[in-house]
């Protein structure tokens, strides 16, 4: 992904919006635009970012961050099936359970399915058998593999990434001007 030109940020159009908006345009043609209000997001807070995966993922800003970044690369499965089994984890009655274990199997678990994930076939035969009678622990493998490869891959490359420094730079130019 390239930047291009140096217009990356774009101040409120108007005066009384306490909000910032930061349009990143990569190749070929998307544009990211992220929205931030500067009183809910400080430079020590996306600074911790860099901490771990796991804190950028607890941090509201951090997780749209990185979501909108991944989707700007076209590799946005994991995070995506992550946060779905998060939810999936929250379900109570058996019956959405149930239904949910089955989308959720052909949405990302199932080979071709439309946002397949990267796993090996003995955890996604092992799912195949889980999903039959499911319960809260149906995907923890595979959300640990997806977990492993976001840490080891695509985190990394988030923090290397113009769409992290533009906005680190941003931040703290705007602590410099107080």
């Amino acid at each position: 992904a390239h930047l291009q030109g140096p217009s990356w940020i774009k101040r409120p159009q108007h005066p009384w919006c306490p909000c910032k908006s930061i349009s990143l345009r990569f190749d070929p043609g998307s544009v990211i635009q992220l929205v931030f209000y500067p009183s809910r997001l400080s430079l020590e807070d996306t600074q911790q970012w860099s901490q771990s995966l796991e804190r950028l993922l607890e941090s509201k800003y951090g997780l749209a961050t990185f979501r909108n970044f991944l989707k700007s690369e076209y590799s946005d499965e994991n995070i995506e099936f992550w946060l779905t089994c998060e939810d999936y984890k929250k379900i109570k009655s058996s019956f959405r359970m149930s239904s949910r274990a089955k989308k959720i199997y052909e949405q990302f678990i199932k080979a071709e399915s439309p946002k397949e994930i990267n796993i090996d076939y003995h955890t996604r035969e092992q799912i195949k058998r889980n999903i039959k009678t499911p319960t809260v622990l149906c995907f923890d493998e595979a959300q640990k593999i997806v977990y492993g490869l976001m840490e080891r891959d695509s985190y990394p490359r988030f923090l290397r990434s113009d769409v992290y420094r533009t906005l680190l730079e941003s931040l703290a130019a705007d602590d410099t001007k107080g």
